[in-house]
């Protein structure tokens, strides 16, 4: 007898099967049929509702207000987003975790306040060197990311151009990925004083502080870097469709590049979103007027790699600041990310499944070296699974888990909702209630054997 079998609509990596089932045995996906199922101690047959596979955040900011306890909350909302896997952002508060000492601490601390599973982006500090980054990749660092901008002098740090190449050649040898926020620092920091001078301080000149320019001139750079080392360098948030571009050129190039989109990018426009959103919609790099239906092209043109959400953990009083240039930036996220991306894809006429199970499952689970344990409904794989059932509802955010309470979303109409989630065999959120408790996810590395991407 199985532990747990599951009936729905089951998206597998090569077909979607109506009125399938999934068999699970202890933590692992045992079986996948048609028919009639086996017997099960637990037997749950969730009617048309999509069965995809548990959804991988590659950027989630779980700890930059609260600390490493910061987990707790999140991943409770995580899962309450039908997201079992949660890839968390070196940029921790109060410390960056840049050494194997705090490597270890943080992943105490997935292990004591995590109800979803967490794997682990590690950095380098300015004038550190690289002599830790074999190290923190031995412990199972799934990435590194570093900034071209700086958000503060210790916690998120500016890097140049030089740190950066020898980060990048001594990633070479522990074939992880780099990551870059791609700002320039110089020209958005000219641009944010001349329009305080000029004061122009209320949030609709976010964006032109931000100029697509600054985005660009840190993307090429970085690429140009890759080009020279042979690193593998990724931009973890490309706000303009001409960002896609350059990756692709260079990729075609033979640079293994890559590049990745969050979701609000494909759902918000500045010009028509900032007078109602105001600083609720800052992000950085920001979100630009009139690009949505080219982001759309380019993902449809496969230049994007993956979809994330960059949820950040700050409280909405972050945002209440007289000047839009002294407002936090960031956006919660883990809530809305299946809901949001299958609303958009089903207006433009996509499948929203087939599209979900690739973008926000399957490609960064293989991105950070966690497939084929992570990323699909496959026999042998962790028994992750997200159930979404379509129908119209309005979003509230004051009933979200992340114990934030607040979104750029709230009040929007969605076309389908979580209404499960499964953790390695376990239901953790029946559409009502997370059941997961502190210290239920685990951490996970990056598999010894993981291919790369590019």
């Amino acid at each position: 007898m199985y532990d747990l079998v599951l009936r729905g609509t089951l998206v597998l990596p090569d077909r979607t099967v109506q009125g399938g089932w999934i068999a699970v045995s202890g933590e692992k996906i045992a079986a996948i049929g048609e028919g009639v199922p086996p017997a099960a101690s637990v037997f749950r047959d969730v009617g048309d509702a999509l069965v995809l596979p548990g959804f991988v955040d590659g950027q989630t900011h779980a700890t930059s207000y609260k600390g490493l306890p910061g987990f707790a909350a999140t991943s409770r909302s995580a899962l309450a987003g039908g997201i079992t896997t949660m890839v968390d952002m070196p940029y921790d508060n109060p410390d960056p975790l840049n050494t194997v000492d705090r490597f270890d601490l943080k992943v105490a601390a997935v292990n004591e306040h995590s109800s979803c599973d967490v794997a682990l982006y590690a950095t380098i500090a300015p004038g550190q060197g690289t002599a830790e980054m074999a190290r923190l990749a031995a412990k199972g660092a799934v990435a590194f990311k570093i900034s071209s901008m700086e958000s503060h002098p210790v916690r998120f740090p500016r890097l140049p151009a030089n740190d950066m190449l020898d980060i990048l050649e001594a990633s070479v040898e522990t074939g992880l990925p780099v990551g870059l926020h791609n700002e320039d620092q110089e020209i958005v920091r000219g641009m944010i004083a001349r329009f305080k001078s000029q004061n122009r301080i209320t949030p609709e000149w976010h964006e032109p502080s931000r100029p697509v320019v600054a985005e660009m001139a840190a993307t090429a750079n970085f690429l140009e870097l890759g080009a020279a080392t042979g690193a593998h360098v990724h931009i973890v948030h490309i706000s303009h469709p001409r960002g896609y571009d350059l990756v692709s050129r260079y990729r075609e190039e033979g640079v293994r590049a890559t590049a990745e989109l969050c979701v609000h990018y494909l759902h918000f426009d500045a010009a028509r979103d900032i007078g109602r959103l105001g600083a609720r919609m800052k992000v950085s790099p920001p979100i630009r007027p009139g690009v949505l239906d080219d982001l759309w092209h380019r993902l449809d043109e496969g230049k994007v790699d993956f979809i994330s959400t960059d949820h950040s953990s700050w409280p909405i009083d972050n945002k209440y600041t007289p000047s839009i240039f002294d407002a936090g930036a960031g956006i919660p996220g883990l809530e809305t990310l299946a809901p949001s991306f299958y609303t958009d894809l089903k207006a433009k006429g996509r499948a929203p499944e087939r599209i979900m199970a690739e973008y926000l499952s399957e490609k960064p689970a293989r991105f950070f070296g966690l497939w084929p344990q992570k990323g699909a409904l496959t026999i042998g794989a962790d028994a992750d699974m997200a159930v979404m059932t379509p129908g119209s509802y309005r979003f509230d955010a004051s009933r979200t888990f992340d114990g934030l309470n607040w979104s750029p979303y709230d009040g929007e109409t969605f076309e389908a909702r979580v209404t499960m989630t499964v953790l390695r065999g376990n239901i953790v959120w029946d559409g009502k209630d997370v059941l997961a408790q502190p210290g239920a996810g685990r951490f996970i590395a990056r598999l010894p054997d993981a291919k790369p991407v590019v």
